[in-house]
């Protein structure tokens, strides 16, 4: 007959084993105790190192606050320069004789746009030609009044055409030229 018990082994053990130990706890520390004069001492030196990384943040805002203003000037030097470069294209344009004139000019009320051309430079132009109108060439006019010339030149007549006085004035000239 088959064996029912689902335990094939015939000599069970009589206690099963313990499951293994945790280790122990390992004893608890004691305080650790500084003397007095260490503890002033890494206090003294964490105040140290502080005011050091406090300097040197200070030092690193100023150096940004330098280089920002050195950029700025910078820009506003090449846009000046720009703005008397273009001020000087825009008066030879309207005709100005003297560029110099132009340190006479309020550029106050000329700025650089951001695609690089100038606002306000027509009206100053156009101010200077009012308030100053020397420093411009005299508008000319393409009508000429005087008789147009003949498209034939005139010819010289030759020896055997001319009379013995008309010969003797033309001789006694190009001796004349020729001295």
């Amino acid at each position: 007959m088959p064996n029912s018990d689902p335990n094939p082994n015939p000599n069970p053990p009589a206690n099963p084993p313990a499951p293994p130990a945790a280790p122990p706890a390992p004893p608890p520390k004691e305080p650790e105790n500084f003397s007095a004069e260490y503890v002033q001492e890494l206090r003294r030196e964490n105040a140290h190192y502080r005011t050091k990384a406090k300097e040197k943040e200070e030092a690193a805002i100023k150096a940004a606050k330098d280089a920002e203003e050195t950029t700025t000037k910078a820009k506003a030097d090449a846009d000046s320069r720009i703005i008397r470069a273009e001020l000087k294209a825009a008066a030879l344009k309207a005709g100005m004789i003297d560029l110099d004139g132009l340190k006479l000019a309020d550029l106050s009320k000329v700025s650089l746009k951001e695609d690089g051309s100038l606002e306000g430079a027509d009206e100053l132009m156009e101010g200077l030609k009012t308030d100053k109108p020397y420093l411009f060439e005299k508008l000319s006019t393409t009508t000429n009044t005087n008789k147009a010339p003949d498209p034939n030149p005139p010819a010289s007549k030759k020896a055997s055409e001319m009379t013995q006085e008309e010969y003797a004035a033309a001789k006694a000239a190009a001796l004349k030229g020729n001295k």
